[in-house]
């Protein structure tokens, strides 16, 4: 319900009715012009009786009362709404979230022949950091990698978790070979980038994929190809380095 500017008990009105002392002795011989006349709510207040004037003052007390509790109300559903979208552990998006911003992405691309990119991001040796150090060193771990996300990308661009040790990043406005330097670029910044647990560096590193968000496709369809060329990035870079210890 929304609810107009509406004039509080401390704005009653004062509708001055004095006019300039040349006018006012020129009408009226040289009498004093009249007083200010109080009104609330436009009427005058001669023209109230006393309970009509208390009952429209503690009407306009309770619309006032309820245009602020309206106002906070509002607040704090933008702040349910915040929290709704944003993972249950990190400061980026959840699934649900994340997927909704690869759909506006896809339905900019659909509208203006805009085409983004997404990047998916999955996290080698997270494993061995929770098998080893502790639960509390991968959370230490996905707390690093999704600082490093976020501060490596564009207020444009969004970051989210897809879910364990995966993330996913939309690239707005960004064309194929972009979106590979980029997942390249953030992948290289992982790799190289320790974090500090209970006082040791520990590292973790990354394998991308990337998917162009162009018309035609829907959200799911894009996060799964994504998936899929990271999965292939990963076995073919296994492939080369079971085949380097080889030789």
């Amino acid at each position: 319900m929304r609810i107009g500017p509406v004039n509080t008990p401390q704005s009653v009105t004062r509708t001055s009715k004095t006019k300039s002392a040349s006018s006012a002795s020129s009408s009226t011989g040289g009498a004093a012009a009249p007083r200010d006349a109080a009104s609330i709510m436009g009427v005058p207040e001669a023209e109230l009786t006393p309970n009509v004037q208390r009952a429209l003052l503690s009407l306009m007390g309770e619309v006032d009362q309820l245009r602020k509790e309206t106002e906070r109300l509002r607040g704090r559903v933008r702040e349910l709404e915040s929290l709704a979208d944003h993972d249950v552990m990190l400061p980026v998006l959840n699934r649900r979230a994340f997927l909704r911003e690869v759909s506006r992405a896809l339905a900019l691309a659909e509208r203006h022949n805009a085409p983004s990119a997404l990047v998916f991001i999955d996290l080698n040796g997270f494993k061995a950091v929770n098998d080893t150090y502790g639960h509390a060193a991968g959370d230490a771990a996905l707390h690093h990698v999704s600082a490093l996300l976020s501060a490596h990308v564009r207020e444009t661009d969004s970051v989210g978790r897809l879910g364990g040790d995966e993330f996913g990043v939309v690239l707005t406005l960004t064309g194929p070979e972009g979106a590979e330097a980029k997942a390249q670029e953030l992948v290289d910044l992982i790799d190289s980038t320790p974090f500090e647990y209970a006082g040791r560096p520990l590292t973790v590193g990354a394998a991308w994929g990337t998917q162009p968000l162009v018309a035609g496709r829907n959200a799911d369809e894009a996060l799964a190809e994504a998936d899929a060329a990271m999965y292939a990035r990963k076995q073919a870079q296994k492939s080369d380095d079971d085949q380097k210890q080889v030789g």
